[in-house]
C-alpha cells in the first residue's frame, strides 16, 4: 500500500521507527516511558537483541531484471497482506489512550494480524469489531478454569481467530526501572501531577478516554480480598501454565492455537505433539529473564525442527524492515512487532499504527529490491 499524502509530509521528520521512538519519549509521561522501555535484570538482553541481529548478514544476487516484491503470506489459515503482525503488550493504553483500537483498525486496513492483550486496556468486545477477523487474543493463563473459560469465551464470542498463550511469564519479572519510576504500585502522587501537566497531549488524550485501566478482567477481581487489581492480575494469571493445561487448552479453543515465548527444543517438540498450530520463538523482548539467549540466535534450530509440523512465528527485537527479512532467513515464517508499534502511536496519536505499517513495508519492498528477491 503506497503512503498517503499525509505520511509523505511525515518521512523527512520520521524517516525510521528510531525516530519515532525519540518523539515518544518526549510526548508520554515518565512512568509510561520507563514501563515501554524497561527489561528486567541489568537489561542486557535488550541491547544482546538488537545485537544479534547485527550479525545476521545476507548476501545480494544481482542482473534479475525487474522485480515486483509480493510481500503477502498465508499463516495459520489466514492470509496476510504482509510477512509481520502486531504483538501483544499489555497496558498498550498507558503509552497513549485507545492505542488497542488504534492499531486494531490498522490491522484491518493493512491486512495484518493485531494481538489484544488479556492486560489490555480495551476489552475483547469493544476490538473485535474494529479488527474484523485479523484478531488474534493473548491469555495469560488464569489458575481458575472459571475465569479462563469465561475470557476465552468473550474472545470468541468477540470474533478472535486465533488464541496465543503466553508461556515465558510463570511469574512477573523484576522490573527496576518501573518500580523506580513508581509503575508497580501506581497511585496519583504528586510526581505523577507534574508529569501529567507537562505533557499535556497525553493528559488530554486520558481525559478523553479515561485514566487505563485492565478492563478485560477487572470485572472479575475481589477487592475485599485483593488490594488492587494488580494483586489480582499477580495472584490470579500465571504461574500455572502445564502441559496438560496446554491440552485442556486444545480440547477449549475452536481454532488455531500458538504458543508464545519458546527458545528451548524440548519445548517445540512438546508444542507439536500437543497440536499447537504454531509456535513463536521469542524472549519477550528481553523483559521476562535475561540471563535468556537473543531469540534470532535460537531461530535456525527450532525452526529446522519444526519446520512443516507447525507454524513458525519470530518476536523480540524487530525494529525495521531489514530485520524481518533476517528473522524470515533464520527460519521464521512471520514476525511480530511490539515496541515499534507503540512508539508510533505514543508519537503520532491515531496516525502512528498506519505510519509504522508503511515505513516497515517501504524498508521491507527496499531491502528485498537490494537482495534480489521477489517473495519473502
Amino acid at each position: 500500500m503506497p503512503y498517503t499524502e499525509a505520511q509523505r509530509k511525515m518521512i523527512h521528520q520520521y524517516p525510521a521507527v528510531q525516530d519515532l521512538e525519540a518523539k515518544a519519549k518526549k510526548r508520554i509521561p515518565f512512568v509510561a516511558w520507563e514501563y515501554l522501555q524497561s527489561g528486567t535484570g541489568a537489561e542486557d538482553l535488550i541491547d544482546k537483541n538488537t545485537a544479534a541481529f547485527s550479525k545476521v548478514e545476507l548476501i545480494p544476487q544481482f542482473c534479475k531484471g525487474e522485480i515486483t516484491p509480493q510481500l503477502g503470506t498465508t499463516i495459520l489459515d489466514q492470509s496476510f497482506a504482509l510477512p509481520f503482525g502486531i504483538a501483544p503488550v499489555g497496558l498498550s493504553g498507558l503509552m497513549w489512550p485507545g492505542a488497542e483500537a488504534i492499531l486494531a483498525q490498522t490491522a484491518k486496513k493493512y491486512h495484518i494480524p493485531y494481538t489484544l492483550s488479556t492486560v489490555a486496556t480495551a476489552t475483547p468486545e469493544e476490538i473485535g469489531p474494529l479488527v474484523g477477523d485479523r484478531g488474534w487474543f493473548q491469555l495469560y493463563p488464569p489458575r481458575r478454569a472459571e475465569l479462563r473459560k469465561a475470557i476465552l469465551k468473550r474472545a470468541q464470542a468477540a470474533g478472535f481467530h486465533t488464541l496465543v498463550v503466553t508461556a515465558d511469564v510463570p511469574i512477573p519479572s523484576i522490573r527496576q526501572r518501573t518500580r523506580r519510576a513508581g509503575m508497580e504500585k501506581p497511585k496519583i502522587s504528586p510526581a505523577f501531577v507534574w508529569q501529567a501537566l507537562t505533557h499535556p497531549q497525553w493528559t488530554r488524550a486520558v481525559m478523553k478516554k479515561g485514566m487505563p485501566k485492565l478492563r478485560t478482567i477487572e470485572e472479575y477481581a475481589d477487592y475485599k480480598s485483593n488490594a488492587s487489581i494488580a494483586d489480582f492480575v499477580a495472584q490470579e494469571l500465571g504461574g500455572s501454565l502445564s502441559w496438560d493445561y496446554c491440552k485442556t487448552l486444545r480440547e477449549e479453543w475452536k481454532g488455531p492455537l500458538v504458543l508464545k515465548g519458546l527458545l528451548h527444543p524440548k519445548d517445540v517438540e512438546q508444542a507439536i505433539a500437543i497440536g499447537f498450530d504454531g509456535i513463536v520463538i521469542s524472549n519477550h523482548g528481553g523483559r521476562q529473564f535475561d540471563g535468556a539467549p537473543p531469540a534470532i540466535d535460537v531461530l535456525p534450530e527450532l525452526a529446522a525442527l519444526a519446520k512443516g509440523k507447525t507454524a513458525i512465528i519470530y518476536d523480540s527485537g524487530i525494529r525495521n524492515g531489514l530485520d524481518i527479512l533476517r528473522a524470515l532467513h533464520q527460519g521464521a515464517e512471520f514476525v511480530l512487532l511490539g515496541r515499534a508499534f507503540l512508539y508510533g502511536v505514543a508519537a503520532l496519536g491515531a496516525a502512528g499504527g498506519d505510519y509504522v505499517t508503511a515505513l516497515l513495508e517501504e524498508d521491507l519492498i527496499n531491502n528485498m529490491l537490494n537482495l534480489g528477491l521477489e517473495k519473502v
